[in-house]
């Protein structure tokens, strides 16, 4: 359904333009997240450091972003906060250590490839749960996915060695937390509204990876880095952090969930695109067959649902 129906014909098409554009932009965004990661990871950083520059720089636009969306509304309950309190751990914090701490055993482009995979685990996750049922063709789309996946960890296995494994298995993690996240903020986004939720939740996750951080490090080794990784950092904590959430925000609201999902597409093959001309990682046959066989088993998987 259109989201901007009442709209004359040129401005309704414009409106989706817009929508598209949002959507494409925000997915090439959040691609160069891995990206800036590995770069950093270049200057002798590891993912502790990597996680906590992104989120002491995200933090005030966020809070910024909650205060924004909470004007108005009705104070939190606590069973409200105990929400939001878990969303942002499971959801933004844990995915993210996870994402950060595995990329650093494998290619960006398996690691986007992996996370790219988080709706079918929404969909077995409420299999499993909810007895909700799958059908055939979520099951051909998924097993499409998969396979893709398979064939470009199975390259990395072989040319990498074992640390592959490694790095795979916790970006899988990553990605079924986030997944966690998607199930389990559904009925709390009803009630708060996305903007909020985001604001209040990516809050809570920025104080959990300073904490973390301090937990481990001296005050002082926060900034005891090259000048390029505070650069890096800030520059992932806005254009591949902040901008995102809030193009896709955007997006969604010109042209709905659906659409929105399928410009999102682009991640994948932007984030092998700059990892092949920033980060010389190889682009082969493999890696273009894989991400075929996952693009197409996303885009019949969003089908099969629709």
């Amino acid at each position: 359904m259109s989201s901007v129906p009442n709209l004359p014909p040129r401005r309704a098409a414009s409106g989706r333009a817009v929508g598209f554009g949002l959507a494409v932009l925000g997915a090439i965004a959040f691609s160069g997240k891995a990206i800036l990661a590995k770069l950093m990871y270049g200057h002798g950083v590891d993912a502790v450091m990597v996680l906590m520059l992104r989120m002491l720089f995200a933090l005030p636009i966020f809070i910024l972003i909650a205060w924004w969306a909470s004007r108005g509304q009705a104070a939190l309950s606590a069973r409200q906060w105990a929400g939001v309190l878990f969303l942002g751990f499971i959801g933004y914090y844990l995915s993210s250590l996870l994402d950060f701490v595995g990329l650093q055993y494998i290619t960006a482009s398996l690691e986007r490839l992996i996370l790219y995979l988080s709706p079918t685990l929404v969909v077995v996750m409420s299999w499993v749960l909810y007895r909700k049922p799958i059908l055939p063709r979520q099951w051909l789309a998924m097993a499409t996915s998969y396979a893709g996946v398979l064939l470009v960890f199975g390259r990395e296995v072989g040319q990498q060695g074992a640390d592959v494994v490694l790095g795979a298995a916790l970006i899988m993690g990553s990605a079924a937390s986030y997944a966690c996240y998607l199930l389990a903020s559904a009925r709390l986004v009803h009630v708060l509204g996305s903007l909020r939720l985001v604001g209040l939740a990516s809050t809570v996750a920025c104080v959990l990876c300073i904490l973390h951080f301090l937990l481990l490090r001296p005050v002082e080794a926060a900034f005891a880095v090259a000048p390029a990784v505070i650069w890096l950092s800030l520059i992932n904590a806005t254009v591949c952090t902040v901008f995102p959430i809030l193009f896709l925000m955007m997006a969604i609201e010109r042209i709905g969930p659906g659409a929105s999902a399928q410009a999102g597409m682009i991640g994948p093959l932007s984030t092998i695109l700059l990892g092949a001309v920033l980060l010389g990682e190889p682009f082969t046959v493999w890696v273009g067959l894989g991400t075929i066989l996952v693009l197409v088993g996303v885009w019949m998987f969003s089908q099969a649902r629709a």
